[in-house]
């Protein structure tokens, strides 16, 4: 399935129903009177976060949503039955903006979270609402009121605890592949992750997490550049960062500068994201090369007091520590 994680909609909620001019013409019934009914409610514009969806898709796909309209009202004081409101089922996480001002209209974070985006219009009133002891035959009703009209901006961000970063081949796809049950693709050259990928890592207790493989950033991802630009915004709502080095990288890589590089393009994207706890983690350390390094690499960190977890995503070293470190953060009352 094609993923999907911003789209624009236009919506429109139904119009309210007409009120109805009738008379009573019954045998026996000799000055009869006004009888007519009301119209119905048009039917509003709801989002709803729903599990087991993971994309906008269906919505690219069908970018225009209307609401039914309600219907006219009768005679014999029959009124008109509201139409049926729209519900629009989204993953949760989904951003709900108005596409012209940019303004938060929801922000759906559980599922079964529900928002009304647009009122259906209200029905008119019929005749029969009218008559008064100075007026028993009026000839009037209302029209019912339009419904509302907009364009939106959807945008999901993925909801996990922790996210992965790193520049492209550093070992995000291997690593979430060792710690979860996910099976992003793996191989051996730039972008192999071309969408966020969620895995559930089972701890000890029977407690788990969620770390979501956020695509490579590069140099200049916050004005476009390669693939990060479309997926910072799916780290903004992790708790910790791991931000994985592969000393290793390219021929003349430098780590810490890719650290650097990497922690600017995020507070060129949202200074409170860059300020985000972040775990510093060495991958490869199956390669003598990446050991030789990791010594050369330590001091520029520990001179900033972080911490520095190496592991190697192939063989598993490594791996059970940092794993305690991150639920260390997550269930301590530091990281809560």
């Amino acid at each position: 399935m094609q993923f999907v994680d911003e789209v624009k909609i236009h919506a429109r909620s139904g119009d309210g129903g007409a009120g109805c001019v009738s008379f009573r013409r019954e045998k026996f019934i000799p000055y009869g009177g006004p009888d007519g009914g009301d119209g119905g409610d048009g039917g509003s514009v709801i989002i709803e976060a729903i599990t087991g969806v993971s994309t906008l898709l269906d919505l690219k796909q069908r970018p225009h949503q209307k609401a039914e309209r309600g219907r006219h009202g009768m005679g014999k004081d029959r009124h008109g039955a509201s139409g049926d409101d729209l519900v629009i089922k989204v993953p949760v996480g989904t951003v709900v903006k108005d596409a012209e001002t940019g303004e938060v209209i929801a922000d759906l974070t559980e599922a079964g979270e529900r928002f009304v985006i647009l009122k259906g219009g209200r029905g008119g009133q019929g005749n029969a609402r009218f008559k008064t002891s100075t007026n028993r035959v009026p000839r009037f009703s209302q029209p019912g009121e339009p419904g509302e009209e907009r364009t939106f901006r959807l945008e999901l961000k993925l909801l996990a605890d922790v996210g992965l970063l790193g520049f492209p081949s550093v070992g995000k796809s291997s690593l979430i592949t060792k710690i979860s049950a996910a099976r992003p693709k793996i191989a051996d050259y730039p972008f192999t992750t071309l969408v966020p990928n969620l895995g559930v890592v089972a701890y000890k207790n029977y407690r788990s997490f969620v770390v979501a493989d956020i695509p490579g950033i590069i140099e200049g991802a916050h004005e476009g550049a390669g693939l990060g630009h479309r997926f910072l915004r799916h780290v903004e709502r992790t708790r910790i960062l791991l931000h994985l080095l592969d000393p290793c990288r390219t021929h003349d890589s430098d780590p810490i500068k890719d650290y650097e590089t990497l922690n600017s393009e995020l507070a060129k994207f949202d200074e409170e994201l860059a300020q985000r706890p972040q775990i510093v983690v060495v991958n490869k350390m199956d390669l003598q090369d990446v050991r030789e390094l990791l010594t050369v690499m330590l001091p520029y960190f520990q001179d900033k007091g972080i911490a520095v977890f190496s592991i190697s995503a192939l063989t598993g070293e490594g791996i059970p520590e940092l794993l305690d470190e991150i639920a260390r953060y997550l269930w301590s009352d530091a990281g809560a």
